[in-house]
């Protein structure tokens, strides 16, 4: 069933989100907001509003996040907006999707924030109180998580705990990482504690204490990860059993299960289904997906006798997968989710996960379509990570865990004495198209060996050698010029 949580709200609600350079935050000036929340439903509409930014988080991981990876090897017939994030070149600080990423999360933060800022002040308007602690703990986790966006992709970003105007703006600089995690982390705490464990009817979609909890071992397990002497998301920190604490209740919960068909996972008729922890909604012609689009090329569809409207826009341009993924899919040819997660009828293979030809809308940004967050064979893997990492629990449990997600995909042999090398290829596998596989990377402390060598073995030309440097992005050009001074760029960008 579709959601209406992420629908167009009204136009005093959308006065939340603007277009200003500046952390592309426009004040509310305190008449609009007195005049707006008069009643219950007006918080409704407020919070919704808040999930309203989650919509651009596709975009984020797959063309920051699949396209940096060595899952695909992307080749333009052009000068492409994403061609410096492929080839990891040092002036893409003007790149749009790098702007993008950075404003629509600040936007998310501001809803937050003004939404946080309207319960602490007119919240008795709420005269259910639990209603009015549920609407806080969403606002609470989605600020968490629009600035855990954040910290991964940027590195230091300013923190900011309320609705300012953009003068009062100008004067934030850029917080420790270690700052910005303990915000995330407080608010995920407290999400974990007051959100329900589920919802029925119009609500499904919403946050859960699950999809907390899960949304903070991730937090713990990268917190934990290297830092390769940058500042980024890593802090070394050693984590582990928290991260696996928090796993272990998810699983305990007993409100999840790897689903017995793979493909049914993504199925358009099958959202929301008993392995979904967290997914983003989407539905066609009101608020359709554009994400299946982004890493087909043209000639598909042109193939399929269907208008290149629902191509990306980027001409003759190939997604392709990676010569070492292919070959790491066919080690097992019984593997389902290779013909499922890859398109191979074509010159070059490119991910389809989320196409279902017949399903489609209007165009390449009407898929009825949600994209999935977070999901049980997540937390599984994550577990088997934070016990190799260092947390409590035995290889048996590693094996077994990761064997649970094997043999759903067809790999009925059980393989033991899992290492970290073996389960990061499970994890690529499992999650190809699901933007994760960037974030393992980094987060594995090897992300620089493995992508330099994955470079030289696939052949690759185009692509620079790797530095640390290039594991966060650079601060979009547009802050940079906002105020001198204000932020210092990244090392290594231009």
């Amino acid at each position: 069933m579709k959601k209406t949580i992420y629908i167009a709200l009204s136009a005093v609600l959308l006065g939340l989100t603007s277009c200003e350079d500046q952390l592309d935050q426009k004040p509310v000036s305190s008449t609009t907001a007195e005049n707006f929340y008069t009643n219950t439903n007006d918080f409704t509409q407020a919070v919704n509003g808040v999930y309203s930014k989650l919509t651009s988080y596709p975009s984020q991981v797959l063309w920051l996040g699949e396209m940096r990876s060595d899952n695909l090897n992307v080749l333009h017939d052009g000068n492409r907006d994403w061609q410096g994030i492929n080839d990891f070149t040092p002036g893409i600080a003007t790149t749009g999707f790098i702007a993008s990423a950075w404003n629509d999360n600040f936007n998310g933060i501001f809803n937050a924030n003004s939404v946080l800022q309207a319960i602490e002040t007119k919240g008795n308007i709420i005269t259910d109180a639990a209603l009015r602690t549920r609407f806080t703990a969403e606002t609470r986790f989605l600020r968490a998580f629009y600035y855990f966006q954040l910290v991964r992709t940027f590195g230091k970003v300013p923190l900011i705990e309320k609705p300012l105007t953009a003068t009062e703006v100008e004067s934030v600089p850029r917080s420790a990482v270690a700052d910005i995690y303990k915000l995330i982390i407080s608010d995920l705490e407290f999400a974990a504690q007051n959100l329900p464990v589920s919802y029925t009817g119009a609500s499904i979609g919403r946050a859960t204490n699950n999809a907390a909890k899960g949304l903070l071992g991730l937090v713990y397990l990268t917190r934990s990860g290297a830092n390769y002497n940058i500042e980024g998301p890593g802090l070394n920190s050693n984590e582990y059993d928290k991260a696996l604490t928090l796993f272990n209740e998810v699983i305990a919960s007993n409100q999840y299960e790897l689903l017995p068909s793979y493909s049914s996972v993504f199925a358009y008729d099958n959202e929301n289904n008993k392995e979904v922890i967290f997914d983003v909604q989407f539905m066609s012609s009101s608020n359709g997906a554009g994400f299946p689009s982004h890493l087909a090329p043209v000639a598909f569809w042109t193939g399929q006798g269907i208008s290149n409207s629902y191509g990306n826009g980027y001409g003759a341009s190939n997604f392709n997968i990676s010569k070492e993924l292919k070959s790491s899919y066919l080690t097992n040819t019984l593997d389902v989710r290779n013909a499922f997660n890859i398109q191979l009828s074509y010159s070059q293979p490119f991910i389809k996960k989320y196409i279902e030809v017949a399903k489609r809308g209007t165009n390449g940004r009407d898929w009825p379509i949600n994209f999935i967050v977070l999901r049980y064979a997540d937390i599984l893997l994550m577990k088997a990570e934070a016990i190799l990492k260092g947390g409590i629990g035995t290889q048996t449990e590693v094996d077994d865990l990761v064997n649970e997600v094997r043999n759903r995909a067809g790999l009925k042999s059980p393989i033991s004495n899992v290492s970290f090398d073996t389960l990061l290829e499970e994890r690529r596998k499992e999650f190809l198209g699901e933007g994760t596989r960037w974030n393992d990377l980094v987060r594995s402390g090897n992300a620089v060996t493995k992508m330099n060598s994955w470079i030289k073995n696939d052949g690759i030309l185009t692509i620079n050698t790797v530095t640390s440097d290039y594991l966060i992005y650079p601060i979009p050009a547009t802050q940079i010029d906002t105020k001198a001074g204000l932020y210092k760029q990244n090392p290594g960008y231009n």
